[in-house]
């Protein structure tokens, strides 16, 4: 159980750390470096941020969706996690030496194209990171632990609004670590 300022804050939290990381250090970089795979078959940094933003396309309008469809339900104090949000946030999450806890194989539709444009999608991702952080401010106004939102893979499966956000935010730090680990290997060879 969670106390549903504090957990939006943390969220939002989390969010404006990644915001500030592509802004401050991805965008610096040579489109290069985000564009090379660190190994054959193993994704760029460009593709880590294409893979995001197929998420952020499906996820934010639906987020949004729930939010405004939302407004008349009162807040709660308190978020309650479901187990199966509980269960997908869990197995997204990097641990806390950045391991990630099991290899994922990403849906057919959400793999990246093998060359995408590295400063055009790192431009979409922060645009989705900005309005994460809208709805994010947005959500303290509704009952996060009442409204649904259908999961990208099926959509008759549908997590709670804050299982939503900590899934979303915990796949993106997923990815982080491994844009990260393309980023590294990248200056290497560079």
């Amino acid at each position: 159980m969670y106390q549903t300022t504090q957990f939006l804050e943390d969220l939002q939290s989390q969010t404006e750390a990644l915001l500030q990381q592509a802004i401050s250090e991805w965008q610096m970089l040579p489109s290069t470096v985000l564009a090379q795979q660190p190994a054959p078959g193993q994704w760029s940094a460009a593709q880590c941020l294409e893979h995001l933003n197929y998420y952020s396309r499906y996820y934010l309008p639906a987020i949004e969706k729930a939010i405004v469809t939302g407004k008349s339900t009162r807040t709660s104090a308190t978020f309650q996690a479901g187990w199966l949000g509980a269960y997908f946030t869990k197995l997204m999450l990097p641990q806390a030496n950045g391991a990630l806890k099991s290899k994922m194989q990403a849906p057919k539709n959400a793999v990246p194209s093998e060359a995408p444009d590295p400063r055009a999608v790192l431009a979409e991702f922060i645009d989705h990171q900005e309005t994460l952080l809208k709805l994010l401010d947005q959500a303290a106004a509704v009952n996060i632990g009442r409204l649904r939102v259908p999961i990208s893979i099926a959509p008759w499966i549908r997590l709670k609004l804050g299982d939503t956000f900590a899934f979303l935010i915990a796949h993106e730090q997923r990815h982080a670590v491994q844009l990260m680990r393309a980023i590294e290997n990248s200056k290497v060879k560079v």
